[in-house]
């Protein structure tokens, strides 16, 4: 091996064995600021939606591809509704970590103090969900003797499903319906899943359904255009949303399902509450950014009931907001994240605090390397020092000539030291101080 390569090895082993530890224990706070932050959100991800063919299920399959971009994979769980789906975030073997969840839906009333206890957050409004009551006309004309139903007070007597169990819509019912002061046992309360409800509407065995879903239901766009079928106008909608602070009243505009046909052919008065993303408190928060960030892609657009920017929102949300969440609303998207992948800026936005700690406490200690290694090459060259003085201290004490091996041996491994080139001086004063030893041992040798 060249001199040169071998001395340059041995430079940068010196240096690697003095800033070892340094670097460890740099390594060492990273690993434990990386352990404590918990930067890199989970791979996968379980969004609890509705039934088949409603607005969460189409909806839910949207943040599915959002979502795969950021290489995070979201397993849908179909669910009959939100009452499901607030059971399942609140029960922990459940699996679901986040949920579409309707306003009002929730089977209990929740009082200030349960609030706190609660383990759920909001991710924010998403969109509005009008309570849909469609009905047959021959069913109005028969019950009513008129051809509209006006009023939630009119519909004892009538075959009405509210939903199936698990369902936010029944929760809403019974509230609306003891607002009417209607004895529900005046009312043929039916619980079918929404396509057996619509299949029998259509049949003729159900008077009405209803249920709260956004107009990009299938059955939705479905009923609206069929024959003989009408939708129950909220003329008080105003009223309902003083007494519920979870209603909000919209309108369906003249026209705006089929223009051409004007259809409906006049403004349809609605209440609705709000659609939200609920998550385990627990929730990472990357994870959180991430939804967020699709709802606003998802849901930003203008719809029939909302203009573009008004959601996703913090407004009308029945659960406290989830800190990052909040900080989305305030501030919008990572600034980073307009330049890095998610991953990387993500990372970057959760460690750079602690990076700068660590920074903050190694700086001190790295003022220590440089007289470490000196002391280490020097200590390479001082040790031989040592022997070099015992050998001048045995003279006239020991044989001259027994002393000449020794220098001969510690001559012979100084010729093996190597040293960087900034500290050969050190090396070259240790070799002539011992042709001095050596020197006067051979005066000492010799015979007058």
């Amino acid at each position: 091996m060249p001199k040169v390569l071998r001395n340059t090895l041995l430079s940068a082993r010196d240096l690697l064995a003095t800033a070892g530890p340094f670097l460890l224990l740099a390594l060492a706070l990273l690993v434990v600021a990386y352990w404590v932050l918990d930067p890199t959100p989970p791979r996968k991800v379980v969004l609890a939606t509705g039934v088949d063919q409603g607005a969460y299920a189409e909806f839910g399959k949207r943040y599915v591809q959002f979502l795969q971009q950021h290489g995070i994979t979201v397993e849908l769980r179909p669910t009959n509704g939100a009452a499901e789906n607030l059971r399942l975030l609140r029960d922990p073997a459940s699996g679901v970590d986040i949920a579409f969840v309707q306003g009002g839906a929730d089977e209990r009333d929740r009082r200030p103090a349960e609030e706190e206890e609660d383990s759920l957050v909001s991710l924010g409004s998403l969109f509005y969900e009008p309570v849909w009551i469609f009905y047959r006309e021959d069913s109005a004309k028969r019950l009513l003797k008129a051809d509209s139903l006006t009023s939630l007070a009119q519909l004892p007597g009538w075959k009405l499903n509210i939903g199936a169990r698990g369902s936010g819509v029944p929760n809403l019912m019974r509230r609306l319906l003891e607002a009417n002061k209607v004895d529900t046992d005046t009312i043929t309360l039916l619980r079918n899943p929404q396509t057996p409800a619509v299949q029998g509407l259509l049949e003729g065995n159900i008077d009405a359904v209803t249920f709260a879903s956004a107009p990009e239901s299938v059955m939705v766009q479905m009923l609206l255009q069929t024959p003989g079928i009408k939708l129950f106008s909220f003329s008080q909608a105003d009223a309902y949303s003083r007494r519920f602070a979870f209603l909000s009243p919209v309108t369906l505009p003249r026209g705006v399902v089929d223009l051409a046909a004007d259809m409906p052919p006049a403004d349809v008065h609605l209440v609705a509450p709000t659609a939200t993303l609920v998550a385990r408190q627990g929730t990472h928060p990357a994870l959180i950014q991430l939804f967020v960030q699709a709802a606003q892609q998802i849901h930003g657009e203008a719809g029939w009931f909302q203009r573009k920017g008004d959601f996703p929102s913090i407004k009308g949300t029945e659960r406290p907001v989830a800190d990052e969440a909040q900080r989305f609303y305030a501030k919008g998207p990572p600034f980073l994240q307009r330049f890095l992948p998610f991953w990387l800026a993500n990372l970057v936005d959760r460690m750079w605090v602690a990076l700068l700690s660590i920074v903050a406490i190694l700086i001190p200690l790295s003022r220590v390397l440089p007289p470490l290694y000196e002391f280490r090459i020097r200590s390479r060259v001082f040790r031989w020092y040592g022997r070099l003085r015992v050998v001048e201290d045995a003279q006239g004490q020991r044989p001259a000539t027994e002393l000449l091996k020794e220098l001969d041996d510690i001559e012979r491994s100084v010729e093996q030291v190597s040293v960087p080139l900034s500290y050969a001086d050190e090396l070259y004063a240790l070799r002539s101080h011992i042709q001095l030893v050596r020197g006067r041992l051979e005066v000492a040798r010799t015979p007058p």
